[in-house]
């Protein structure tokens, strides 16, 4: 999220919670933490909005959802902000039943002025902290310098964090989801569905996100499994998805599949690749919408166009799949590629 200079923190409360499967205690505060000046306002709005990704949209069940309806009454004026704090701290904690789940700090922010789309709106957070580094603290004295080790938290990122804009309230909200890698890869469904029971908004960002991480499931896995392909062949073909997202405003499936996948078998076998998909992820693709620039950025980083050979080579691969050339040495008992170039830079 950017141009977030001009948010300011109206409240803040925060809680100890999370873990109550292990044991973990709830400590509940009973006052707003104070924002005492103007750099811990600008500080703790970066640590809280940075990460969030105003295209990847949220909206939150109505229907027996204790997270919806207490931000609801926030909103509305019924109920105060330090009470709607501790009845979600407590509801979080509660549902805290995984192994993965982790003890430590739950936030409710109140902001205001935060910029969506052509204005501006006010917005409740909620977040969660649990992992502490380690920092050295080095203090200045009339004898020399004092060295200290004090745990803490990195101030990059929280862990944790849904904003609920105050957009759309009777169809949900519109809600912004983060997640850190390490928590996703945890406690996937915890954050989004125990907790928020939250779904993705259908939009461009959404299919063209969905999509793209099908297809690179689709060539990296299935492909292999079902025709005669190697490492190269996947390459080039994740190169052509890529190619095929940047250089077209629509998505159609059958273009899509013509000019990618080519062969009639393996248009058939991701045709019902996609409907496996569809079921195991509980989403639907639709085949044809608006490619959205930003999913691609996201998805491109998992695209990797790299021969990893031993631990002894990495061959980049950026296009030109007809200049590469694998084989295997009898004299040797080793395979190798041959690669065709003009130029060595």
């Amino acid at each position: 999220m950017n141009a977030i200079s001009g948010v300011t923190i109206n409240k803040l409360m925060v809680h100890q919670a999370g873990n109550a499967a292990q044991g973990s205690s709830l400590i509940l505060s009973e006052t707003a933490h104070e924002i005492p000046d103007e750099f811990w306002q600008q500080t703790l709005t970066h640590f809280f909005l940075k990460p969030f990704n105003e295209a990847e949209q949220y909206q939150l069940s109505q229907e027996n959802n204790l997270v919806y309806n207490t931000i609801s009454q926030v909103f509305e004026g019924n109920m105060p902000f330090e009470m709607g704090s501790k009845t979600i701290a407590e509801h979080f904690h509660l549902k805290s039943q995984s192994v993965f789940a982790k003890s430590g700090e739950f936030y409710m922010v109140f902001f205001e002025n935060i910029p969506f789309d052509d204005g501006f709106t006010d917005a409740i957070g909620l977040f969660h902290t649990s992992t502490k580094d380690q920092f050295l603290k080095v203090k200045t004295q009339p004898a020399g310098i004092n060295l200290s080790i004090e745990d803490g938290i990195d101030l990059k990122k929280p862990e944790k964090g849904v904003i609920l804009l105050r957009k759309e309230q009777n169809q949900g909200f519109l809600a912004l989801i983060h997640e850190s890698t390490a928590s996703k890869q945890g406690d996937a469904a915890f954050w989004k569905s125990a907790f928020l029971q939250a779904a993705p908004i259908i939009n461009s960002y959404h299919n063209t996100n969905e999509t793209l991480g099908m297809c690179k499931l689709f060539i990296s896995n299935e492909l292999t499994e079902h025709f005669d392909t190697n490492k190269t062949d996947q390459i080039d073909m994740l190169q052509r998805s890529m190619d095929y997202f940047k250089t077209h405003d629509q998505f159609q499936i059958d273009e899509f599949s013509k000019e990618v996948l080519y062969h009639p078998e393996v248009i058939d076998s991701f045709t019902q690749y996609k409907q496996q998909y569809e079921v195991a992820k509980q989403v639907n693709i639709e085949d044809e919408f608006a490619i959205n620039p930003a999913a691609i950025q996201k998805q491109q980083r998992h695209f990797k166009s790299i021969l990893k050979l031993d631990k002894n080579f990495h061959v980049y691969v950026h296009g030109r799949r007809d200049l590469i050339e694998k084989g295997y040495d009898e004299m040797t008992g080793k395979h190798y590629y041959k690669l065709y170039f003009d130029q060595e830079q």
